[in-house]
């Protein structure tokens, strides 16, 4: 570029207007508090052990595993984008007489920090596994017994009412038996979760249906292009997901899939979550240790 074009006006406004534009965005940037890079951020540990996924309980009240956790060789974990995982089969303890106990597969996997990996859902991966997609997708609610759930108390003004605690089973827990736990954002009596359902063609099983839901930062929701906008929020300085799935054979319906996710979570959703950051710690500072929030009030970092 020669100087002529250098002391061009039209190029010398073109600069100006880019530069002023730069300043511009990294005030906004400063002054709105948003967060371009995201931290990574993870359970808080129960006792010394850090908690994940496959730390759930094996056994609840209504369920127990049958076999044993199925594990992703190494070199398949690259393509999951998680070591943080869980593939385990549950089947029904007691069902009622005349009819064969049903099982279920749950999946769960953790996502954190800068998050570019697409949510493994099951219309993209039985599909590309072959698998043939024939119904669906339904969005059904769960039947989740709502009896044991209060209010949370220590929430920001503008969330009071939308959050609630549930309370740890005494008998079964892995996480500190006896406790209250924090359910996900607008998860109330009144706003049940809810699964994406959809029907397959697994050729010799039958019919097969799956049903999702994702976590994420502090809230929910049961479709796959909205958990990025969950998750990425400019204002937050951690991202995280996670996914919770339900897969059956032994279903005949989306409904009866529902029925029984909902039976299951009834005994392990607030296990599940203690195996993501309680988030009213993470808008309070107190948790991870690294919050600027807990800086920003004084706190030590």
């Amino acid at each position: 570029m020669n100087m002529r074009t250098l002391l061009n006006p039209a190029f010398l406004t073109a600069v100006l207007t880019l530069g002023a534009a730069g300043v511009g965005i990294k005030t906004g940037i400063e002054r709105f508090n948003i967060y371009l890079q995201k931290k990574p951020i993870y359970a808080e540990p129960v006792g010394d052990a850090e908690r994940v996924l496959r730390g759930i309980p094996t056994e609840t009240a209504r369920w127990v595993r049958q076999g044993m956790d199925l594990l992703v060789p190494p070199e398949e974990l690259e393509v999951l984008g998680t070591s943080n995982y869980l593939t385990r089969v549950y089947v029904e303890k007691n069902p009622p007489a005349g009819r064969p106990a049903r099982s279920v597969e749950l999946h769960a996997a953790y996502y954190t920090g800068s998050i570019d990996t697409v949510p493994h859902v099951a219309e993209r991966c039985f599909t590309g596994a072959g698998v043939s997609l024939v119904g669906g997708p339904w969005t059904l609610p769960l039947a989740l017994d709502t009896s044991d759930w209060v209010p949370a108390g220590d929430v920001p003004s503008d969330l009071a009412g939308r959050v609630f605690t549930t309370r740890l089973s005494n008998e079964y827990s892995t996480a500190g038996g006896g406790r209250r736990v924090t359910l996900p954002i607008d998860l109330t009596p009144e706003r049940p979760l809810k699964l994406r359902i959809t029907q397959y063609d697994a050729h010799k099983r039958g019919a097969y249906y799956a049903g999702y839901f994702f976590l994420g930062n502090g809230g929910w929701v049961s479709n796959a292009e909205e958990v990025r906008l969950l998750s990425f929020d400019l204002r937050q300085d951690y991202a995280y997901y996670a996914k919770v799935q339900f897969g059956s054979a032994s279903v005949s319906s989306p409904e009866e899939l529902a029925e029984v996710a909902g039976s299951l979570m009834n005994d392990l959703l607030g296990e599940i979550m203690t195996c993501v950051p309680d988030w009213m710690k993470v808008e309070r500072g107190e948790w991870p240790p690294d919050n600027p929030k807990r800086t920003a009030k004084g706190g030590k970092p």
